[in-house]
């Protein structure tokens, strides 16, 4: 179907085009289809990545088309820039830092015309400003980046109270609807009093491997080797991924707190922290060093009928986010590999929590998490002419 035929044209402008970005051009390409039974039309008109953006010559009446979509999803695969696309034509390059005044430059075009989504899949605090400018110009905002949301609770204020131009549903449990069924309760007038989830599907997968026998040293290790963790473990050991998501989900509730606020967690002492030693070395040595406090917490969990998950826990006064024993009988206690959980407590859920479960991690369920945010904003959108 081609685009004047849609009810609804999005025009849309990517910062951070690594695994999730990648990604998620590759969904748009593919179910263009799909979209255009639902009268649906997604435009890209911009990619950036953390040194330069890629426009169309003229954002206003076309996007980049699908083939340049596949090549730059393939050129950023193999390392290459954005101006090595160039030679395809109709698009031109900016560096930085003039490359964010033109996502500001179409933020100001865009925004009370067309209209524009600013989809950040970034992993940086640097789009805070752009994000706020943006929103500011009547512009959309879909992020899978945490960062944004989890500064300055003055940016979050920022950001959330343009709600109706705003989602975020893939900064917590990828493409799982806690953040949908969080605000839905909120709005019924049910209040909130109590979340708990497990939210790193990384450290999901090494707590039940230890109630395997298998020592943390090597579940981690194995964990590495199947991609689940960062390119340094103690990204994910430190809790601080978890943590964000932790503050997310406070601030929802109405809590005005900061990182600083939230008590965390981590696996591994600072003397086994980056400043100290080297990826390698953690790995060849210092995780080892851990093996026999870890086993001693399993077993005293185990011989209690518990298993330890590594949870956060958002009260009415604050949040916490470490090791914890819950029964094995309960949802957290049954999960295994590398999904989330979450419980919602409510006055409407409080003897059998609101329970939601499934995949919470990867590139490619990030990425459908965040298209689907992005469709979800279609009826503020009028069909160009």
């Amino acid at each position: 179907m081609p685009q004047a035929q849609a009810r609804a044209v999005l025009p849309v402008v990517l910062l951070g085009c690594g695994g999730v970005g990648r990604h998620l051009l590759r969904h748009i390409v593919s179910c263009r289809s799909l979209h255009a039974n639902q009268g649906v039309a997604i435009r890209v008109v911009g990619v950036a990545d953390s040194s330069s953006l890629l426009v169309a010559d003229d954002v206003r009446a076309s996007g980049l088309d699908d083939a340049l979509l596949n090549d730059l999803c393939s050129a950023k695969s193999a390392g290459s820039p954005l101006s090595s696309l160039l030679a395809r034509g109709h698009c031109q390059v900016f560096n930085k830092p003039e490359a964010m005044g033109k996502v500001i430059d179409a933020a100001t075009m865009l925004g009370r015309t067309t209209g524009l989504v600013i989809v950040d899949c970034s992993a940086t605090y640097d789009t805070v400003g752009v994000l706020k400018d943006a929103v500011d110009h009547g512009c959309c905002v879909v992020l899978a980046n945490k960062k944004p949301l989890t500064c300055a609770y003055e940016d979050f204020k920022k950001l959330t109270s343009h709600f109706r131009q705003i989602r975020f549903e893939s900064t917590v449990g990828a493409g799982l609807p806690v953040i949908a069924s969080v605000t839905r309760i909120i709005a019924s007038g049910d209040p909130v009093s109590r979340i708990v989830g497990s939210l790193s599907g990384t450290l999901g997968y090494v707590m039940s491997e230890l109630e395997d026998g298998n020592f943390f040293s090597e579940v981690v290790k194995t964990a590495k080797a199947l991609g689940y963790t960062e390119p340094d473990p103690r990204d994910d050991l430190s809790g601080m991924d978890v943590a964000r998501k932790a503050l997310i989900l406070a601030r929802l509730l109405g809590q005005q707190i900061s990182m600083e606020n939230i008590n965390v967690e981590s696996l591994y002492p600072s003397e086994l922290g980056p400043e100290v030693m080297s990826t390698t070395d953690f790995l060849e040595s210092g995780l080892a060093k851990l093996d026999e406090t870890i086993e001693e917490k399993v077993k005293a969990a185990s011989l209690r009928g518990n298993v330890l998950r590594y949870v956060c826990v958002i009260g009415k006064t604050g949040c916490q986010v470490g090791l914890q024993e819950v029964p094995k009988d309960s949802a957290l206690g049954r999960l295994r590999g590398s999904d989330n959980v979450v419980e919602i407590y409510s006055r409407c859920y409080e003897s059998s929590p609101l329970v939601i479960q499934g995949a919470g991690a990867g590139n490619d369920t990030t990425a459908a998490g965040v298209l689907a945010d992005i469709i979800d904003l279609q009826d503020l959108f009028q069909a160009r002419p």
